[in-house]
């Protein structure tokens, strides 16, 4: 009879471990001395380039005229382009579109006219020109100022110190909480990078937001503008994020 039960206690126990190891690892971790914490760093960089997205848009009652005028106003600005000695690689029309215009835009009565839009993306290595490309497009017969985007040619770079600074952040923090406990973080179970924004500009759609960063590094201080320009480069932000497992001693 003791050796049935014996028996019996055994293969419970057998189930039991083979049930805790079909376990996702997220579900075994609960289970475990552990601690979780996120890191995040930002590196503060010199833009080196610009994107500069601009729309030229003409409207007349024939489309032929209007689509005659908005070529004019676009070969003007790729002859600027040529004139700032601008490689054609970085000078793209980006979309084509025709919109005809009604005083009643449901039942399409009263044809009005019709809109002709293109847009062209405008890349500057040499920053010095910006103010006066910006001047001159307006100049040729740009009719909107889409985005002006500030970028690094070193992303990968950065990135990487932000990745490097982002862990860590997040170890310091893992040990700052384990020590309030009287415990010790020890080696790293898991390590997840997060979705991120690796750059961001001041107005630019991708800027992110989300958490303050645990750290933040300027790298270079870049140059002054002169006295009299606008145009005032600033930095951007490179930043990474990522979560990590620990051990708890």
């Amino acid at each position: 009879m003791r050796r049935i039960i014996f028996v019996w206690v055994l293969g419970i126990a057998l189930l039991m471990m083979g049930a805790a190891s079909a376990l996702p690892q997220s579900a075994r971790a609960a289970t475990e001395r552990t601690i979780t914490v996120t890191g995040d760093a930002d590196v503060k960089v010199v833009p080196d380039e610009v994107v500069l997205l601009l729309g030229v848009e003409t409207f007349d009652r024939e489309l032929s005229v209007a689509k005659n005028q908005n070529d004019e106003r676009v070969k003007k600005i790729i002859a600027l382009t040529k004139d700032f000695k601008i490689e054609p690689k970085y000078v793209q029309t980006d979309q084509i579109s025709i919109e005809p215009r009604y005083e009643d835009s449901y039942t399409k009565r009263n044809f009005v006219g019709v809109f002709v839009r293109k847009s062209i993306v405008i890349t500057l290595k040499d920053l010095a020109q910006f103010e006066d490309v910006l001047t001159g497009v307006l100049g040729a017969g740009a009719t909107h100022i889409y985005n002006v985007q500030y970028r690094t040619t070193e992303l990968r770079k950065y990135r990487d110190q932000a990745r490097a600074l982002a862990i860590k952040a997040a170890r310091e923090k893992a040990i700052a909480m384990a020590s309030e406990l009287g415990q010790t973080a020890g080696p790293a179970i898991t390590i997840r990078e997060e979705y991120s924004n690796w750059w961001s500009s001041y107005s630019w759609r991708w800027a992110g937001g989300g958490m303050a960063q645990n750290i933040a590094q300027n790298v270079g201080g870049g140059s002054a503008p002169s006295d009299d320009s606008t145009i005032a480069l600033g930095q951007i932000t490179v930043n990474a994020r990522v979560t990590v497992t620990f051990e708890l001693d």
